[in-house]
Parts: structure tokens; sequence; C-alpha cells
């Protein structure tokens, strides 16, 4: 009997912490694109999640996005920004670059193939 409460305790534990880590946990990780001769561009680490996973870029002034993917995982694989029709494959070690589309403001959200991890750019 005892054994049987401890299993239900740690499994609602564990479903708790499940809900935490993919759908409340809020930690962001905003920076603003680096401008350099009338453009800006931001790099993207993509290892376990995105780092920066919100990027911050000025309306009007042309943009670029640089993914490096360091993460072996399967889900990390893509990327995914269905306000702009965009999936991009990420191949290991090697930078992709997504042009950022600023001339309206706005927030466009991205994530990973099986929409598990998310960023989001801001165009103010």
């Amino acid at each position: 009997m005892l054994s049987r409460i401890l299993a239900l305790v740690i499994g609602i534990a564990l479903i708790m912490f499940i809900v935490w880590w993919f759908f409340i946990k809020k930690d962001t990780d905003i920076k603003s694109a680096d401008e350099k001769d009338g453009n800006q561009s931001k790099l993207v680490v993509v290892e376990g999640g995105y780092s920066p996973d919100t990027v911050v870029f000025k309306k009007g002034t042309p943009g670029k996005i640089k993914f490096l993917r360091k993460d072996p995982s399967h889900c990390l694989e893509r990327i995914v920004f269905e306000d702009w029709g965009i999936d991009k494959f990420l191949p290991l070690g090697k930078s992709v670059s997504i042009n950022i589309d600023t001339t309206k403001t706005g927030t466009y959200q991205f994530n990973c193939n099986m929409n598990m991890f998310h960023g989001k750019i801001v165009v103010k």
C-alpha cells in the first residue's frame, strides 16, 4: 500500500515538472539585434532551446537571424516560423541565416519542428 502511494506521489510530481518545464517556465533571454553598416543581425545558439530566445529588431532596418545548432537532438533540427511560412533544416555545427521582415512591427513566434521549444522575434 505504501509503495503505491509513493509511486502515485512521484508520478504526480513528475507530471507537474513536465507541465512546468514545457508550458509554464518563462525564463526569457531578450537581446537586441546588433547593428552594423545599415543592417542588423543576431546569432541564436540552439542548444537545449534557443539562446537568446527573444530577439528585438528595429522596424525598417534590414535584419537577419542566424541559428547555430549545437544540440544533436532531432527535435531541434528544424526551425519553424509559421507566420512567415519558413521551415528550415539546421545542420549540426553550421550557421543558417534567415532574413527577417522588418517592414511591420509585431511579435513573431518561432519553434522547433516538434513545437516543444519556442522563441520570438519582436520588431519595434
